[in-house]
C-alpha cells in the first residue's frame, strides 16, 4: 500500500528556529529517508517552498480564478511530503511519527488511490 505523508508545518514557528535547529531537522529527515530507501519503502518526497510562494487556481463557471497564496487559510501550511510503501496504515503512522517535523507540526497520512475512481 502506498501512502502520502503530508507534512503541515507552522511556518511562523519554523521561522523562529535557529539555523542549527533547522539543519538538525533537515539532517534527521535525510537519515529517515535514507533508512526507508534502504528498506525499499521510500518512493519520493520533497520539502516545499513557503506558502507565500504558492498560487491557487480554481475554475468556476468556466472562468479561471488565480490568487496568490495557499488555498487553505490555516495556521499550518503544507511544507512537504513523503510517499512510502508499507503493509498497512499502522506502519504508515509509525513512519509519520518519526518525521522530525511531527514534533512541532502535523503529519497527515493519506492512502494513495491507484487506478480509476471507485
Amino acid at each position: 500500500m502506498k501512502y502520502m505523508l503530508l507534512i503541515c508545518r507552522d511556518e511562523p514557528a519554523w521561522d523562529r528556529l535557529s539555523a542549527a535547529e533547522r539543519q538538525r531537522i533537515y539532517d534527521d529527515s535525510v537519515k529517515l529517508a535514507d533508512e526507508l530507501t534502504a528498506r525499499g519503502q521510500y518512493l519520493g518526497g520533497s520539502p516545499l517552498a513557503p506558502s507565500s510562494s504558492a498560487t491557487s487556481v480554481r475554475v468556476r463557471d468556466g472562468k479561471r480564478l488565480v490568487t496568490d497564496g495557499p488555498f487553505a487559510e490555516t495556521r499550518e501550511q503544507l511544507g512537504g511530503y513523503m510517499i512510502v510503501e508499507v503493509r498497512d496504515v499502522d506502519e504508515a503512522v509509525d513512519i509519520a511519527a518519526r518525521i522530525p517535523l511531527a514534533r512541532t507540526s502535523t503529519v497527515e497520512v493519506r492512502l494513495l488511490r491507484e487506478g480509476p475512481p471507485a
